[in-house]
């Protein structure tokens, strides 16, 4: 069905994948007005990104998707590796019972758009999405962006104050701006199939190198909702890349599988598709008034699901500082520190990814004789098995970033210190124990460590534009908060900003206010 688009936006969102929704959602809650124009019909077919991490589920619990998620995912918590038919690897990522999420969840890409467009439809006033609606040109200009979009009633052009490019790795705004992604791209080749079949199998990542049933091969498999098999199995040098998707193909290299580990239901393929590494990236995500985010700025391989969660990470660095620009609490230069962050956040994960790639599909004969070694001492020597972990994906410490404020006085370590994601902490309020995170996302948060009545002058944060949460004693019964926060003793006070992102910004000790409006005035910033 035909729909009428404005003439003019605040901001436009090309791609209405996971993380354009994120984007549009997420400046929802900020009351900025957006349109998302996505090329598809709906929502993405097959299972597509799979692993949705303990940030990503933070932030779309911010975009309004969160309870829909929690019901539907799969939460697990460590995975198997096996050479040949032997286990190398048991691993476990860090969790404990009184975390909000767990490490990780089991989801379709799908069922997370659904949810966050779900989630836009709440607020029809500040957005609009839409479908079968293409970017076929973008002109940029000093004051904005002019969009031509292609869609159901014919084309139409839309002045847009920002644009914000979330259209994937074949990015048409990309390609209108003449920019191109550097970085590697690797050789091997993976088939992705989803299947349908019941398992009681528990929720946990697999893995098996030169598997019996697939010999040559490496192999992954993750349960998902609706008894789903996600199943990634590497080709062989010299496959044919269109014979290897055909179902006449696929099927009985499924079957061999599921009937060498013991899966005997019946089952039906759903979808398929094909896989190469990827380790790209743009140099800068911001290029006047248009930002780039999700694979349309980076590529990056899924090995320790890094893609969509640094997309989502993208979104929720990007929407609060946009936001903050179009409501005049902030200069354009902010946006800088958007595509400094994010760069050096790609940096970091491609050289995750790469690692991670050249073991799970070694570029090389160099590299397959050093895995199957590796593989071969992991089943009797422990201190080896470290090296098969594909290292799953976690938030990107912004070091060295501009809006890094002071660190005055006396902390115990680094886990909060400016740069750092906030850590987790389970607090106990008047309506009883909830969890720190719950209170980030939209407005930037003082924590204030004191020693007894909140001092008026911190309390005057609040209309600075600066939330205020009094962690006393008896709120943080545990001592987690002020632990993981660097206080040195029971008895010392400070105060830590944390930006509306979750990331801390800076921390004093002490109770004088001063210095962390002082920090925000140095940064331009008015909340």
């Amino acid at each position: 069905m035909a729909t009428s688009l404005p003439q003019e936006i605040p901001v436009l969102v090309a791609g209405g994948g996971p993380v354009g929704l994120s984007v549009a959602a997420l400046l929802a809650r900020h009351g900025v007005r957006s349109l998302v124009v996505e090329a598809d019909e709906g929502y993405c077919t097959g299972s597509r990104a799979i692993c949705i991490s303990r940030r990503s589920q933070e932030i779309l619990w911010t975009a309004g998707a969160g309870e829909a998620l929690a019901r539907k995912a799969l939460p697990w918590t460590g995975g198997r590796s096996y050479w040949r038919d032997r286990e190398v690897l048991h691993f476990r990522m860090p969790s404990e019972p009184t975390e909000r999420f767990a490490p990780m969840v089991n989801i379709q890409q799908y069922h997370v758009e659904a949810f966050v467009h779900d989630a836009l439809q709440r607020v029809p006033e500040l957005t609009q999405v839409a479908w079968s609606t293409r970017v076929t040109r973008v002109l940029p200009a000093a004051e904005g962006v002019e969009v031509e979009v292609e869609g159901p009633d014919g084309p139409q052009r839309i002045r847009a104050g920002w644009l914000v490019a979330c259209d994937g790795g074949r990015s048409t705004v990309r390609d209108q701006l003449g920019l191109a992604l550097e970085g590697t791209q690797y050789e091997g080749r993976y088939v992705i199939v989803d299947i349908v079949q019941k398992s009681k199998r528990p929720v946990e990542r697999l893995a098996w190198f030169d598997p019996p049933s697939n010999p040559g091969s490496t192999l992954l498999m993750h349960r998902q909702p609706d008894d789903v098999w996600r199943i990634d199995y590497q080709l062989r040098d010299g496959d044919d890349a269109q014979e290897a998707l055909a179902p006449q193909n696929i099927m009985p290299r499924v079957q061999s599988h599921l009937t060498m580990i013991g899966e005997d239901a019946p089952w039906e393929m759903l979808w398929a598709s094909m896989y190469n590494a990827k380790c790209l990236t743009l140099g800068s995500y911001r290029h006047g008034r248009v930002l780039f985010a999700g694979d349309a700025a980076h590529l990056v391989p899924i090995f320790g699901v890094r893609g969509l969660n640094s997309g989502l990470d993208d979104a929720a660095n990007l929407a609060w500082k946009l936001a903050l620009v179009l409501q005049g609490g902030a200069p354009e230069a902010l946006l800088d520190s958007y595509s400094q962050e994010r760069v050096h956040a790609t940096r970091e994960n491609l050289a995750y990814g790469a690692k991670s790639t050249e073991f799970m599909a070694p570029p090389d004969f160099a590299f397959r004789l050093m895995r199957e070694a590796t593989l071969r001492l992991a089943l009797d020597e422990p201190g080896v098995r470290s090296l098969i972990n594909p290292r799953q994906s976690a938030p990107i410490a912004y070091t060295g970033s501009v809006l890094n404020g002071t660190e005055e006085g006396a902390w115990r370590d680094g886990q909060a210190a400016p740069g750092q994601p906030a850590p987790e902490a389970l607090l106990q309020g008047p309506q009883g124990d909830f969890h720190l995170t719950q209170c980030f996302g939209t407005d930037f948060v003082c924590l204030v460590f004191g020693d007894g009545a909140m001092p008026h002058a911190v309390a005057e944060l609040a209309t600075h534009g600066v939330g205020v949460l009094d962690i006393a004693p008896e709120a943080d019964a545990q001592g987690q908060a002020r632990s993981r926060y660097g206080l040195p003793d029971a008895a010392a006070t400070g105060l830590v900003l944390v930006r509306p992102d979750g990331y801390v910004m800076g921390r004093w000790r002490g109770l004088d206010p001063a210095p962390l409006l002082a920090c925000l005035r140095e940064k331009g910033i008015r909340p």
